[in-house]
């Protein structure tokens, strides 16, 4: 009797699972391949690119509000400006200014569309009328002394004045004006704004 244990026999099967094993456990350890790399960095760059874009346009516009309230506060005022200036059938220095109640009323040319020789905004003489603002066009905002407004410097405004209907007001009797103040601020943006003047001749203060 042989005392020696008998040789096992052979397990294919097993041995067969551990080398795949062994071989897949490689093959993770691996990371990632060259092809696999440069796929990840294509689509992450172009997430990053996107994102960038978005930044930068919301960076860029993020000014827009500012610049158009400032634009507006400006129209606003020139607006005003003008509209408070008389509207009368005769130019402010004509002697009968205050009494005419048409064009014929008047001493001289009556009142016409488009500010008088050597009338100004600032100097002397000055504009006295509605009609003096139309093509107006200011580079750099300044007050009615003619001083520059600080931090405006960058904004451009013009003003047109033209014979408008309104309401009951037909076109053709020249008693409705339509006022147009247009302001440039730095960056493209561009506000309109629009006021109407009714004549109250022959008072000339109003």
């Amino acid at each position: 009797m042989n005392d020696r244990c008998p040789t096992p026999a052979p397990q294919p099967t097993r041995t067969l699972c551990a080398a795949g094993w062994r071989a897949r456990g490689w093959r993770q350890a691996q990371g990632l391949s060259l092809v696999e790399l440069l796929l990840f960095i294509v689509v992450v760059s172009a997430a990053l690119a996107g994102l960038l874009r978005v930044f930068l346009q919301s960076s860029a516009s993020s000014a827009d509000p500012l610049l158009r309230r400032q634009a507006l506060a400006i129209a606003e005022s020139l607006l005003e400006e003008v509209t408070l200036m008389p509207f009368t059938w005769c130019d402010g220095d004509d002697a009968n200014v205050a009494t005419a109640t048409s064009a014929g009323g008047c001493a001289g040319a009556p009142e016409a569309i488009g500010a008088e020789a050597g009338e100004s905004r600032t100097g002397l003489p000055s504009f006295d009328h509605v009609n003096d603002y139309h093509g107006l066009v200011l580079n750099g905002i300044s007050d009615l002394s003619g001083s520059a407004v600080p931090g405006l410097a960058g904004y451009s405004a013009s003003i047109s004045v033209a014979v408008a209907a309104l309401n009951d007001i037909a076109s053709a009797s020249g008693d409705a004006l339509r006022i147009t103040v247009t302001v440039n601020a730095p960056g493209g943006v561009s506000v309109a704004l629009d006021g109407y003047r009714t004549r109250h001749a022959p008072d000339a203060s109003l």
